[in-house]
């Protein structure tokens, strides 16, 4: 098909299409001429699947392109792809970040995780510095809370990676490492509503509705 019908197909713009070939997220069609390719059903798929990183799976068009790098590889093991697909939604750290903190946390738990300093523990070493730093008060026990719940979720996906393939568990580990983060955050907020409604009644936006002011009195007659 041609770049028009690709996007007709696939529901992306011509101008979007171009950039993406520009960017290196989607491979080049078969030239048939100077300035005319052939594309097939693979572009189709590349695309909503970049479609997918970029939009709701908040990546940028960088990240993204690691991710789509690293999925076109040959795997020999599923073992290291947690490591991209994590470092793929996790920002950055700063340098110089002691993981003092995170790893005895992570130990508290019995956690075994990366023994290198990965981004992940310098993400959970900074998120705890970020809350103590604006006074805000996390109780140890809710903390653990919070760590029992995440790791019920992670128990849940990595009972569900396939065992046909490598490249079909790192297609899963890695999508859904990406795509599944928003999810996950906008199932909290709508359960913080959901509990806020059972416990204050009303809402708006998820706040709580304040009462209605009684009515003015009306101004005596003159």
């Amino acid at each position: 098909m041609r770049i028009s019908e690709l996007a007709d197909v696939s529901g992306v713009p011509i101008a979007t299409i171009k950039y993406y070939l520009r960017e290196g997220l989607l491979p080049e069609g078969e030239r048939t001429s100077a300035t005319q390719a052939r594309y097939g059903d693979e572009h189709v798929r590349r695309l909503r699947l970049v479609r997918a990183l970029v939009g709701p799976g908040g990546l940028s068009v960088a990240r993204a392109r690691g991710v789509l790098e690293f999925l076109d590889l040959e795997h020999d093991s599923v073992g290291e792809v947690l490591g991209v697909a994590q470092h793929a939604v996790t920002p950055d750290a700063p340098e110089g970040v002691d993981h003092a903190r995170a790893r005895g946390l992570v130990e508290r738990w019995g956690w075994t995780v990366d023994p290198g300093d990965g981004p992940v523990l310098a993400a959970l070493e900074v998120a705890v510095d970020g809350l103590e730093a604006a006074g805000f008060d996390l109780p140890p026990e809710r903390l653990d809370g919070y760590a029992r719940a995440m790791h019920d979720v992670a128990d849940a996906e990595i009972a569900g990676v396939p065992l046909e393939s490598v490249d079909a568990a790192v297609q899963y580990v890695v999508l859904g490492t990406v795509l599944v983060e928003p999810l996950l955050l906008a199932l909290r907020r709508l359960a913080q509503q959901d509990s806020s409604w059972r416990r204050f009644g009303d809402l708006v936006g998820g706040l709580p509705v304040p009462p209605p002011a009684p009515p003015l009195a009306p101004f005596p007659p003159h």
